[in-house]
């Protein structure tokens, strides 16, 4: 791909940027490092090698449910003095 001034000046079109011409000559020289740094990974041998849609492979972290022990209304209430009515009472909301 060829990289000049044209090429600079139609992709910051394309995004909507302005760019003076100290910066299109401040840019050439970095889109063209970014593009042969592509083109060398265009030339790694990719042959057997599955796609990958996800850098690392998601699992399923979630545990069975188990029954266990619950409390009763009145051991959770127990240590509250904030309760009425067998609840709970929080503050009041406006």
């Amino acid at each position: 791909m060829k990289v000049d001034k044209d090429l600079i000046e139609k992709v910051a079109s394309l995004a909507r940027l302005n760019l003076t011409e100290s910066e299109i000559k401040k840019f050439l020289p970095q889109l063209k490092d970014i593009l042969e740094s592509f083109s060398k990974i265009d030339k790694a041998d990719t042959k057997g090698a599955k796609p990958s849609f996800q850098p690392v492979e998601l699992k399923n972290r979630l545990r069975e449910d188990r029954k266990g022990k619950c409390l009763t209304q009145e051991e959770a209430l127990s240590n509250t003095e904030h309760k009425k009515d067998g609840y709970f009472k929080g503050p009041r909301a406006v």
